[in-house]
């Protein structure tokens, strides 16, 4: 970094312009922490301010600012720089300030690594620029990272929680905004997996697609929504039944083509024992027959059930599926 000088100063509190977030990091509003400490201890690590033409812009520091105001103060001790600081300068500031207090999470990274990318023409000078602040240094991470922070705030939220990975967070910025938060939420209410999510997004993208529809249109549904809003259903049954109302409007010969099969089974009634499994999405004609057993005497009575089974008409019925 350049070198700079700075001064301790006790600064109006009015005097710092609040909206000014060019160079917010932390994702973190809550300043609860913050005031008992500031109350109980001091302000430990003053925020560093740079001065503008009539007010102070926070290079680091928002929520203790925002602490010092809750606590009603009407100034605060600042680190101010130069007023001819770079920005680049400042950046490297904020982002040292903020890693040297704590691990940065994926939304603060890509908010450090898109300040910075605007200073840097390609990836692998940004790269090396990132790698010196403790940030990620692999430019193809680098590249999945840096839009993160762009996303709408429910999508970002949702990578915060957990609930949304990285990889579906990027598919989800592909959609318009209403669709992404939408998705979001979706999973977030159901806590549904990683594939699971993605199984859903490619079954509605394809629907939508066949249908000439819009992605948001098959998500408001009536169907769909009304799964999602009975209440007497729990997370795992909402998950099942609208995986299963999607294959069914997606697929709607192979959801046929089970139905009758599943009936059918049932007539045969073949018993825990024995297991019978049709070719993969009813495409082809080789069944697979499996039977379980513990001992001889068991195998032949499986035996047994299978020269009977054969007999039965139901099962002439899921050959002519």
């Amino acid at each position: 970094m350049e070198q700079q000088s700075t001064i301790l100063k006790s600064v109006k509190l009015s005097s710092i312009d609040l909206e000014d977030k060019t160079y917010r990091i932390t994702t973190r509003s809550d300043v609860e922490d913050l005031i008992n400490s500031i109350k109980n201890i001091g302000l430990i690590n003053p925020p560093i301010l740079k001065m503008g033409e009539s007010t102070y812009t926070i290079v680091c520091g928002f929520r203790r600012i925002n602490a010092c105001k809750s606590l009603g103060r009407l100034r605060t001790e600042a680190v101010i720089v130069d007023s001819d600081l770079s920005s680049l300068e400042c950046v490297k500031l904020a982002i040292t300030d903020n890693a040297l207090q704590r691990p940065l999470n994926l939304v603060e990274k890509s908010r450090s690594i898109n300040m910075l990318s605007r200073f840097y023409s390609d990836y692998k000078s940004l790269s090396k620029a990132a790698s010196v602040l403790g940030l990620p240094e692999n430019p193809s991470f680098i590249k999945k990272i840096e839009s993160i922070c762009n996303l709408p705030r429910a999508i970002q939220n949702r990578i915060l929680s957990e609930t949304v990975s990285l990889s579906v967070a990027i598919e989800l910025g592909m959609f318009n905004s209403d669709v992404g938060i939408f998705f979001a939420n979706l999973f977030d209410d159901l806590k549904l997996s990683l594939n699971k999510q993605r199984e859903i997004i490619t079954l509605i993208k394809e629907i939508s697609i066949r249908d000439d529809s819009s992605i948001m249109e098959v998500l408001q549904g009536s169907d769909l929504l009304e799964i999602l809003n009975n209440n007497n259903l729990d997370r795992s049954q909402k998950s099942q039944k609208i995986r299963f109302y999607l294959k069914q409007r997606r697929y709607p010969e192979i959801t046929a083509a089970d139905k009758k099969f599943r009936q059918n089974i049932k007539e045969l009634k073949l018993g825990n024992n024995i297991k019978l499994v049709p070719p993969n999405n009813f495409e082809g004609a080789t069944y697979i027959l499996k039977l379980s057993f513990n001992n001889p005497e068991e195998l032949q009575d499986s035996l047994q059930a299978l020269n009977s089974i054969c007999q039965r008409h139901s099962l002439n019925k899921i050959f002519n599926i």
